[in-house]
């Protein structure tokens, strides 16, 4: 694969209110809509082999591309307990809650996302050319840090903001972030 492309979707009501959203299916923003045109456009100008999406509305609303395929692994961490809480609700509770070292209670440990990125980047070495991934915020910073050779608990080092893009390459066949966070086309 030359180059991986994590589009991460679109503005939700639950991402302004910072509420944890996995398995909840919750639709864009009208602003949400408006960022995933402008992600949508600067996407048409790369040469893609192939376009993955998560199952999850928000996601599929964003991607868009009728060539994308749906794959159950880019779904969002589950969340189990904490699902529509924010991460201040669950620290008034668990003080040391983190949800890269202690997963969610009724949702998925860290070694279940681990497993699923891993499966995931695994099917997509086969392509040569460039795959885009339209998923969601925690689920795409694993996916970083298991395509960097890192663990699942170094992808709290990396944010991803709405609608941003960013791209996994290679340096001297070394795993490499060529482009992170990028949110420059964003309304």
């Amino acid at each position: 694969m030359k180059h991986l492309y994590l589009c991460r979707h679109g503005e939700t009501a639950w991402t302004l209110s910072s509420q944890h959203t996995s398995t909840t299916d919750i639709e864009l923003t009208e602003r949400g809509a408006a960022q995933a045109k402008k992600l949508r456009t600067r996407m048409e100008k790369v040469p893609l082999d192939a376009v993955f999406t998560s199952p999850l509305r928000r996601a599929r609303d964003t991607c868009q591309n009728p060539k994308a395929r749906i794959d159950p692994n880019l779904v969002e961490w589950g969340y189990g307990d904490y699902e529509g809480l924010t991460t201040q609700e669950i620290q008034a509770k668990h003080p040391q809650w983190n949800l890269f070292q202690n997963g969610a209670p009724h949702g998925e440990s860290v070694r279940d996302v681990r497993k699923r990125a891993d499966a995931f980047l695994k099917r997509i070495r086969a392509y040569e050319g460039n795959v885009a991934v339209f998923s969601h915020g925690h689920f795409m910073r694993v996916l970083a840090a298991r395509y960097l050779g890192l663990k699942v608990e170094k992808g709290q080092m990396f944010t991803l903001s709405v609608a941003s893009l960013s791209i996994l390459g290679s340096e001297h066949d070394h795993p490499a972030i060529l482009l992170w966070n990028d949110t420059d086309h964003l309304v």
